[in-house]
């Protein structure tokens, strides 16, 4: 039997990060030139309770069995066979690759999860719909994040740019201009469900102020999906670098990211901020495509430990 293959893209928020678990809402993009892909073989006269799962990006190399119970691996293949109404896994070899960065904002854990389930259900010979496995997904992400939003799960699932407000039906658009963003990786590993539970305190601590930062956001992120849609690339950049300051104001930036973001507007990139949980990880700036390699160059040379280009197509244009 051939291997059953299945991949997914890795995301940046764009802005509305944190604000997002107040039921504010946020934009999220796909990133293709990062992914992980799920690979899996059947292994018909290897012994009972023996598949094997290997994933050289976290080292791990072990029989599915001798995983805790709720390992996020363990739980995908767990809610797999609940899902399709089966009692077992056939003995099988799952190798997970990623080119995704673990704990940057590059949405590792979702991407892993989304491969993981369309694999494992193809091979088991149900595909399940994009709705499935994204409710799915969602399951596994509060084992990695304690208190997701769905965000991550939810625009690496479809794969399509997504504007999120929690617990609502999701809303896909298109930019009018094509973006060109520059991720840039601090290299320092960042924990969303920390960073959630610092906010949380934070708010908790000082209602007023933390009540009147998530508004703020929430504001900039509805005048960031008009001029998304209407191509104003501009005003867009700018509200990428004051959602930045918001951000800083909640404390979940660091001095590299705020180093980074910078470095990025000196080098003239139309707006700047921390993408994901901060407190690490990862950077992204909206950038003219001519200025994309230089702003790369400019921000390795201040620290990041890698640089992606993505882009985002406009309405009517193909990727």
């Amino acid at each position: 039997m051939p291997a059953i293959s299945c991949s997914a893209p890795g995301k940046v928020i764009l802005c509305g990060e944190h604000a997002v678990v107040y039921q504010k809402p946020a934009i999220a993009i796909p990133v293709f030139e990062g992914s992980t892909k799920c690979s899996i073989v059947a292994k018909p006269t290897a012994p009972h309770d023996e598949t094997m799962i290997i994933a050289p990006n976290i080292a791990l190399k072990c029989q599915l069995r001798c995983l805790v119970e709720n390992h996020p691996i363990r739980t995908a293949v767990n809610l797999v066979l609940q899902k399709l109404s089966l009692d077992h896994l056939p003995v099988c070899e799952i190798r997970i690759q990623s080119t995704l960065p673990t704990a940057a904002g590059l949405g590792s854990s979702a991407s892993t999860s989304v491969a993981l389930i369309r694999a494992l259900s193809t091979f088991l010979g149900r595909s399940l719909s994009d709705e499935e496995v994204n409710s799915l997904a969602f399951e596994i992400e509060k084992i990695h994040h304690g208190t997701p939003s769905g965000i991550d799960n939810t625009v690496i699932t479809y794969a399509k740019t997504l504007f999120f407000i929690k617990a609502r039906a999701s809303e896909f658009i298109l930019p009018g201009e094509p973006l060109t963003l520059v991720i840039a990786d601090t290299g320092i590993k960042g924990s969303t469900s920390k960073a959630v539970a610092d906010v949380k305190l934070g708010f908790n601590t000082e209602p007023e102020k933390f009540g009147m930062l998530i508004n703020q956001i929430g504001e900039l992120v509805y005048s960031s999906k008009d001029f998304l849609i209407n191509g104003d690339l501009r005003s867009l950049g700018n509200n990428l670098t004051k959602n930045h300051e918001l951000l800083r104001e909640m404390g979940v930036s660091c001095d590299k990211l705020d180093l980074l973001v910078d470095d990025a507007l000196s080098h003239g990139a139309l707006g700047a901020k921390l993408s994901g949980g901060g407190q690490g990880g990862i950077m992204i700036a909206l950038v003219e495509s001519d200025q994309a390699e230089s702003v790369a160059s400019a921000l390795r040379s201040k620290g990041a430990v890698n640089t992606i280009i993505t882009h985002v197509p406009a309405k009517g244009q193909t990727g």
